[in-house]
């Protein structure tokens, strides 16, 4: 059944003027229509909203929240609604306006000589990186939602994805935002700078607070030299300390060319293989550990094929190498990513789980996956752990699968329990609970338990001062004050 619609809960006079700003195109109120963009990705969260609109423009956009503003009408911004965490999510209270920005999407300028490209909020970001290389440049944010998710999510989530290592996470490849304010007002801060020393670099409050404090209506990106060499190796290894060495040694070999690094446990890479058509054993042996690595070069003439048989050769002669294997095409490279993205396939296949997305300092990572093991099973004997992530950056989807024989509903009523043990090694090796998926609503109740009361006032005192009526995503990413 498709969600109600209740938007007999707000006055008519606001949604009639919003109706008349968007236009048919941009007004959406059948159920069936809106239903899809009401569900989380994991589908585990379901909201209702008073309406659906998609405007055409930043103006629209503007015009909207002022509205809205004026009305005291809670408004949840929208992209590609990819996101792990439920920020685009509406509550269940049916009184919001969800915002959906996928109209506006175009590529305002690329301009190869600064290395920039200024576009619109609902570009799907595989889109993106097709017109950089049309001109001969890279995007290098790159995830496995890219053919759907839309850059304003990308940006308001802070996404990272498989270049971080080298590239950094989203706000590292943005200069300048335009912004539409809860009052209505356009901040223009579209600049393309490199250099601008002129007091606080305001872009980065909403870059990563997943429109809590304004929607993000455009950005300019920054672009790199497109790649013309690329290696790409899949290695066993026999331990996660040897994949960590291992990381240091392609960094230096490489001259810092490494763009990718990649662990994969035992067992999502042979859940991969048995479930998911179309992945194919990358080795002979079967192995507790793998690394997935990519040497990357923007001249032609790159020697870092010869700079990686040679890190290899060395890995293997000191033993943190035990198989390996360097991609003879680019068709063989594509399989060997394919698999990375096939372990996300498998899990389900073994019932039910918990998923985490933490990141520790590079060199803790052997240790937090020695301690979790170690207090997971302790805590619940046949704990399956689903390990595998962005190595390279210290992000590590932890993943957990329930023991054999267990009912799923008997895993899921613990599955707090697991992920807060996860959460407890990765903040005490100085860690994060959340890596590169952000907060949502479903890790509010880990920002009270991990953030500092500091912090927390501290951004209570930006929401009230951006949003001081609090229409903008209420019930995300910041949890309300306790007592």
């Amino acid at each position: 059944m498709a969600p109600d619609i209740a938007q007999d809960r707000l006055p008519d006079a606001p949604f009639d003027a919003i109706r008349a700003i968007v236009g048919p195109k941009g007004w959406v109120q059948d159920a069936a229509d809106i239903a899809p963009w009401l569900v989380d990705s994991r589908g585990v969260l379901t909201g209702t909203c008073a309406v659906m609109v998609k405007p055409a423009s930043t103006a629209e956009v503007s015009r909207i929240l002022a509205i809205c503003n004026a009305h005291g009408i809670p408004v949840v911004p929208q992209g590609g609604n990819t996101g792990r965490c439920g920020a685009s999510t509406p509550d269940k209270t049916g009184t919001a306006l969800l915002l959906n920005l996928s109209r506006m999407n175009r590529i305002r300028e690329i301009d190869p000589v600064d290395y920039t490209m200024t576009v619109e909020a609902g570009c799907v970001l595989k889109t993106l990186q097709e017109a950089a290389e049309q001109a001969d440049r890279l995007l290098p944010l790159s995830l496995g939602a890219e053919g759907s998710c839309q850059i304003g999510g990308n940006l308001s989530t802070n996404a990272g994805g498989i270049n971080v290592l080298r590239y950094g996470n989203a706000r590292d490849l943005v200069l300048g935002l335009e912004v539409v304010l809860p009052s209505g007002e356009i901040w223009n801060g579209l600049r393309r700078l490199r250099k601008d020393n002129r007091g606080y670099d305001l872009k980065h409050l909403f870059l990563g607070a997943e429109g809590t404090l304004g929607v993000i209506t455009a950005a300019v990106l920054k672009l790199f030299p497109a790649p013309k060499a690329r290696a790409t190796a899949i290695l066993a290894v026999p331990d996660p300390a040897a994949a960590v060495t291992l990381l240091g040694r392609a960094r230096a070999d490489s001259g810092d060319a490494l763009s990718s690094f990649e662990l994969i446990g035992r067992f999502p890479m042979e859940s991969a293989l048995r479930f998911v058509p179309g992945a194919k054993r990358p080795l002979d042996g079967e192995y507790d550990w793998y690394v997935l690595m990519d040497y990357s070069a923007a001249r032609a003439d790159s020697d870092i094929a010869e700079a990686m048989q040679g890190t290899l050769e060395r890995g293997f002669e000191d033993g943190l190498i035990l198989d390996g294997a360097i991609a003879q095409s680019e068709t063989q490279a594509r399989e060997f990513w394919f698999l990375r993205e096939a372990i996300l396939e498998g899990q389900p296949h073994y019932g039910a789980a918990a998923k985490s997305d933490i990141s520790v300092p590079v060199s803790r990572i052997p240790e937090f996956l020695t301690r979790a093991a170690i207090e997971l099973e302790a805590y619940m004997p046949g704990i399956r752990p689903y390990p595998f992530g962005h190595v390279g950056d210290g992000n590590l989807h932890y993943n957990i699968t329930q023991p054999e024989g267990m009912a799923p509903s008997a895993f899921q009523a613990r599955a707090k329990d697991v992920s807060r043990i996860i959460n407890t090694i990765a903040a005490e090796l100085d860690g994060s609970f959340s890596a590169e998926h952000g907060v949502g609503q479903i890790k509010l109740a880990e920002m009270t338990e991990w953030k500092s009361p500091l912090e927390l006032e501290m951004m209570r005192g930006l929401k009230a001062l951006f949003d001081p009526r609090g229409i903008m995503n209420p019930g995300k990413v910041l949890p309300p004050p306790k007592g």
